[in-house]
């Protein structure tokens, strides 16, 4: 029988992790969402859309051979781990064209095995068949659970420089799409961005439009709470450097500002752009003022 790719369960983005014996908690992994799917055709490797990305691990594909069953499909996460061992999402995209080697699958779901549909099986059963299958020492991995009390495990994975971590119901089924069965609570960083602009609406919380260093691409919005000291003294700068929008950037409420100053930002660890990001200070590079 050909097995088909199942759309992937989603963890709901929360605050703070859940408590409670009803909860297993395991590392959020910097990656790539992938499913591998083990039939009598072959093994396959599926993105989290759904595309066949299976000429693009032939590394993994070989890997998955030590899992020796005749069919299954494996819900985890392809990762590139660093020298202290945490996941590198710069580094993984470079090792999908470059160094295979380095390409690690954890596994954390078994959502089919051997001929028998597992989704309607608790959380915790359908680990259980997914541990027994791993070999020590393979390049596919299983995801421990994390031992110990909520809080300490999150703030250990914050000051380990983790993305955060991935919540799930002990007794839960596995159904595709968005689940509050998953859930995920993000740690922060904090980084420097250049400031492209301020846009502010009379009623509306005011937001510094934030751009990489160097290239000034934009990466997204940060709400500025910041002290009243910090914002008077950041809306002086931006009116007295006012400069034209970036090329491509139409936002009729902002003030644009020329190059040179520098904003602490505070966002949400581990994304492409920024989320739930806020404006912490600013500097200003040398010969701003000139």
């Amino acid at each position: 029988m050909r097995l088909k790719f199942i759309p992937p369960l989603m963890p709901t983005l929360v605050e703070k992790p859940p408590e409670g014996d009803d909860w297993i908690h395991e590392v959020k992994f910097d990656g790539y969402r992938s499913q591998i799917v083990i039939d009598e055709a072959g093994t396959r490797i599926f993105t989290r859309n759904g595309m066949d990305w299976t000429a693009k691990y032939p590394d993994l594909v070989e890997t998955a051979k030590v899992l020796n069953v005749d069919s299954a499909i494996v819900d985890g996460e392809i990762i590139v781990p660093n020298e202290a061992g945490l996941a590198d999402f710069a580094a993984l995209r470079k090792a999908i064209t470059r160094r295979q080697h380095d390409l690690y699958f954890v596994a954390f779901d078994l959502l089919h095995l051997n001929s028998h549909d597992l989704c309607d099986l608790p959380l915790e059963h359908r680990r259980e068949l997914l541990v027994g299958l791993i070999p020590a020492g393979s390049r596919i991995q299983f995801s421990e659970s994390l031992p110990g009390e909520t809080k300490a495990i999150f703030h250990l994975l914050d000051q380990a420089g983790m993305e955060g971590m991935v919540s799930k119901r002990r007794k839960s089924k596995y159904r595709s799409g968005r689940s509050i069965n998953w859930v995920k609570a993000k740690c922060y960083a904090v980084d420097e961005f250049e400031l492209l602009g301020v846009e502010r609406e009379a009623g509306k919380p005011a937001f510094a439009l934030m751009g990489e260093i160097g290239t000034r691409r934009y990466v997204g919005s940060a709400f500025i709470n910041s002290s009243r000291e910090i914002r008077e003294r950041l809306w002086k700068r931006v009116q007295e450097h006012a400069g034209p929008a970036p090329k491509g950037m139409k936002r009729p409420a902002t003030q644009w500002v020329k190059p040179g100053l520098i904003g602490r930002v505070k966002h949400l660890r581990g994304e492409e752009d920024l989320r739930h990001a806020s404006l912490q200070d600013f500097r200003e590079e040398d010969g701003f003022r000139k």
